[in-house]
């Protein structure tokens, strides 16, 4: 599965795509965005993670930045399971936050969550996380839930996808291939 937007290519990780993912790791300048788990830091576990089964229902993707000079890594964003509900997590790299990266590739990854059938995405805001990302989340078509970790200091977050006029409209350009 791809994903096209007017800036990024997304895509899944590829075996060549280790050394990228080592650079950025590397970075330490990461932004953990939206549930998302702590990321594979050595060469073996990059490799390891690459090579894991993949649910064809529950993308990863890779955020490329598209231009006339290639493809750069910009940051990471997918799907995954907790319990009944599917979750979306995402991660940019320090020197491309407040461009507009996250909110292009969330839109990007609603949208095809709804093509691929899912009815919500639930995501997980740090309290102690900027107010940028509650923007975000909310021009993605999120809105708070109500519910709240005290343990963990995360409040949950909703996108419902059977009721479009929920959301706002994303602009982009889907196209799906196996």
């Amino acid at each position: 599965m791809f994903v096209r937007t007017e800036r990024l290519f997304l895509r899944p990780c590829w075996p060549e795509d280790l050394d990228d993912l080592l650079d950025v790791f590397r970075e330490k300048t990461i932004q953990r965005m939206f549930v998302c788990p702590s990321l594979p830091e050595t060469r073996e576990e990059i490799h390891k993670y690459l090579n894991q089964p993949r649910n064809p229902r529950l993308p990863h993707f890779v955020m490329y930045l598209r231009g006339l000079s290639g493809a750069r890594l910009v940051g990471g964003i997918g799907l995954d399971m907790d319990g009944e509900r599917v979750l979306v997590g995402c991660w940019i790299a320090g020197d491309h936050r407040g461009k507009g990266y996250v909110l292009e590739a969330l839109r990007a990854v609603v949208e095809q969550a709804r093509v691929l059938g899912h009815r919500q995405l639930f995501t997980s805001h740090s309290d102690d996380n900027d107010h940028a990302s509650i923007r975000i989340l909310e021009a993605a078509g999120f809105r708070a839930d109500g519910e709240q970790d005290a343990q963990e200091l995360v409040r949950l977050y909703v996108a419902d996808l059977v009721n479009r006029g929920s959301l706002s409209p994303a602009s982009t350009d889907t196209a799906l291939s196996a």
